[in-house]
This record gives structure tokens, C-alpha cells and sequence, in this order.
């Protein structure tokens, strides 16, 4: 199986030679390992590993967890596509297409659906910037993260004003990152996602311009490495059946979601994090092939705006769906 081919730099680089010697080490235990690979914005995932209800679940069949945090979705989709690890937490609808076109054989194992409102992603501007429109934004300097569900948040919220990505000057950024250039002027606005909008908003005095309503429905993906997806559909089965209770839970039980979340999430306070949360659905679903029409736009939107190296057939991936009793 190749392996991914992403324009990463240097300490990524290195990163992820770490991790190649780490995939040789675990290789060595076989089918008795777990190995998942997460973000700290991964809820369902993190709130799994602070309880440690897979562990308890999956050392009854015998089988270890171990963890492994990445800083994006693109390092994590490269490890899980070379064998690094098996399982992915979720990343935004815009990290598979690229793992598509660079060749990847992933399969995709479950989704949480999008919000009503969409408004788990956003473009923010300083309280008093003088940009009030999308068009406003032609010629200005704009913070995203590569590859991120906002970077196509951002092509669409172009398209609708009638520009293209040459129109703007962006600046490829970390949240963080973003985040600091917003608050010290270095750029004129930044796209970003939960839980980093609901801090700024809170934070910082920052508007939203245009939110993902009527443009990016913003799904989140959860992938497995294809032969481990083939090899161990059980596991498949009890993960998602734990990443669906979870993401009930989180709705049931928003306070203490937040108290096991803040902590992780850079010691957000609780009014935070619950904003941001309530902004996502958590709805976790299986993944059909009927269902990726989104995620062949956002496929034809990056290879429109040269982004992407080539075409990408949405629909030619490997799913994996619970059997229904």
C-alpha cells in the first residue's frame, strides 16, 4: 500500500518517522492491540479514553488500547494509512478527499452528522473590522488550516461572493496559530471550527461573518485502516456502538461533558465548551455510499481551485456499516 504524500514540514516530518518506529514495535502484537490515533478536539474519542469504557470492554475479548495523539487530521490519516495505527478519531469531511487523492486505502466506519444550523465552523473578524460582507473579503489576508473542514468553508464562502481562491492571500495556520494572528492583526480574518470559535467568541472581540449555513454541512469522519477494518469487524461493531452512546451521552449530560472536556481542550472554561458542543450534533451514523455527495463537492471544489492534484471519485472508498439485527 503507498503511502500518503502530503506537503508536511519538517517536525511533522520527523513526527511521523517517530511514529514508523513505533508502527514496528506494535506490529509485534498482532491482533491482541488497539491502536487509535486522536486529536485533543476528538470528544467522542477523548471522552472514551478519560473513562476508559473501551479498555474495560475490549480487554474482556482479550485485546489492549493504546493511544496515540496527533496535531491534525493529515499526520493522523498518513500514520493510519501505512499501518501506524488502526482506527482514526474523527477529522473533518475535507481530510479523506485528500487522503483519497494521494492514493490512501482507508475505510470509512462511521460519521456524526452535520448541525441544523452549521455553526460548528466559521469566519471570524475582529469586533470592529470594517469587513461586513463575503465580498469584503477579496484581497485580504486569511487565516485557515490546510486541508481542515474550514479550508472549504472558505473556498464555498468565495464562490458565493463571486471569488476564487487567487482572490485572497491565505495563511496556512494551526487554530492556534490563527488564533494569535487574528488578535495581533497579522490577518484580516480566520476561518476555524469548535471548540475555537465558541473561545474566541468568548475571548476575544470577534463577530462572525459568515458561519457554514447554506455552504458546508461540516461532517466528521471516523476511518480504519482498511486490512484492520477487514480483519476485525467486531471491533469495528463495538467501537461504533460505543462512539453512538457516547455521543448520546454528551447531549444528556452537557455539564459533565464539559468538565471531562475543558481540561483537554487547553483548560477551556465549562460555559465554553458546552457552547461549542452544543453546536455539533454527535450524531453518529453509519456511512453510506448515497450519503458522500458533499464530499465529492468539496473533492471537485479543491481540484477547481488547484488545490487538490487530481480528480477524486468520492464514492470509490471502502465502508463498513453495522449488521442491523
Amino acid at each position: 500500500m503507498a503511502a500518503i504524500r502530503f506537503s508536511l514540514g519538517p517536525r511533522l516530518r520527523q513526527g511521523l518517522l517517530a511514529l514508523g518506529l513505533l508502527g514496528l514495535a506494535c506490529a509485534a502484537q498482532g491482533d491482541t492491540a488497539l491502536r487509535i490515533g486522536y486529536q485533543k478536539s476528538s470528544t467522542l474519542l477523548v471522552l472514551l479514553k478519560e473513562q476508559g469504557t473501551l479498555e474495560r470492554d475490549l480487554a474482556a475479548k482479550g485485546i489492549t488500547v493504546s493511544w496515540h495523539e496527533f496535531s491534525s487530521g493529515l499526520p493522523l490519516l498518513e500514520s493510519l494509512n501505512v499501518g501506524n495505527v488502526d482506527l482514526s478519531a474523527d477529522v473533518a469531511d475535507t481530510v479523506p478527499v485528500f487522503a483519497q487523492a494521494a492514493g490512501a486505502k482507508l475505510t470509512y466506519f462511521a460519521r456524526e452528522t452535520p448541525s441544523p444550523q452549521a455553526q460548528a465552523q466559521a469566519i471570524l473578524v475582529p469586533e470592529g473590522s470594517p469587513l461586513k460582507t463575503l465580498a469584503d473579503l477579496k484581497g485580504k489576508r486569511i487565516a485557515v488550516t490546510k486541508a481542515a473542514g474550514s479550508h472549504y468553508l472558505l473556498i464555498a464562502a468565495l464562490q458565493k461572493a463571486g471569488l476564487t481562491f487567487a482572490d485572497i492571500q491565505p495563511a496556512y495556520l494551526t487554530p492556534a496559530d490563527g488564533r494569535a494572528a487574528l488578535e495581533n492583526g497579522k490577518v484580516d480574518a480566520w476561518v476555524t471550527w469548535e471548540p475555537f470559535v465558541a473561545s474566541a467568541q468568548r475571548q476575544q472581540q470577534v463577530r462572525i461573518l459568515a458561519s457554514g449555513e447554506g455552504l458546508a454541512s461540516y461532517q466528521r469522519y471516523y476511518l480504519a485502516a482498511t486490512p484492520y477494518a477487514q480483519a476485525h469487524p467486531e471491533v469495528l461493531a463495538l467501537v461504533f456502538a460505543e462512539l453512538q452512546r457516547t455521543g448520546q451521552w454528551v447531549k444528556q449530560h452537557p455539564a459533565e461533558a464539559a468538565r471531562i472536556l475543558g481540561p483537554q481542550w487547553g483548560r477551556l472554561d465549562e460555559a465554553t465548551v458546552e457552547l461549542a458542543n452544543g453546536r455539533r450534533t454527535y450524531d453518529v451514523q453509519p456511512v453510506s455510499r448515497g450519503a458522500l455527495g458533499e464530499q465529492q463537492r468539496i473533492a471537485d471544489a479543491f481540484h477547481a481551485a488547484r488545490l487538490l492534484p487530481t480528480a477524486v471519485d468520492a464514492s470509490a472508498v471502502n465502508l463498513w456499516t453495522p449488521t442491523l439485527p
